[in-house]
């Protein structure tokens, strides 16, 4: 089996914003790349499985209310029961307050807000695949 990628997209909402500003917490990235790990083991192994440990995590730009942000992931290596992942989240849409409370620009290149890479576990038993 090739390495399955997975990728989710969503919209930051000002109940995401946890800081002045509109700024969201950089923590919830990590929850985004929760699920597109769920999903990749899903896809492994036909089980949510459980995420272990993130062994890096850069933050790299600032995330606001209202920006779109794609999350991709892909398990790079397979063992009996561990998964090791990388992670990637960007930015492609932000808003435009100055132009109007609804307004928004595609950016002309995704900016990475966020990078990690991490393990999952699948217990043998649970590994359906």
């Amino acid at each position: 089996m090739s390495n399955p990628k997975s990728m989710i997209r969503v919209r930051m909402s000002s109940g995401d914003a946890h800081y002045g500003g509109n700024l969201v917490d950089g923590a919830h990235m990590l929850g985004i790349f929760g699920d597109v790990a769920t999903e990749l083991l899903i896809i492994q192994d036909g089980d949510e499985g459980l995420f272990c440990a993130y062994d890096n995590v850069e933050f790299l730009a600032p995330v606001y209310a209202g920006d779109f942000i794609e999350a991709v992931g892909e398990i790079v290596k397979v063992g009996n029961t561990s998964r090791k992942m990388v992670f990637e989240a960007r930015k492609v849409i932000a808003p435009r307050p100055d132009i109007s409370a609804s307004a928004a620009d595609v950016l002309p290149e995704p900016v990475v807000v966020c990078r990690a890479s991490g393990t999952c576990v699948t217990p043998k038993d649970c590994q359906r695949k």
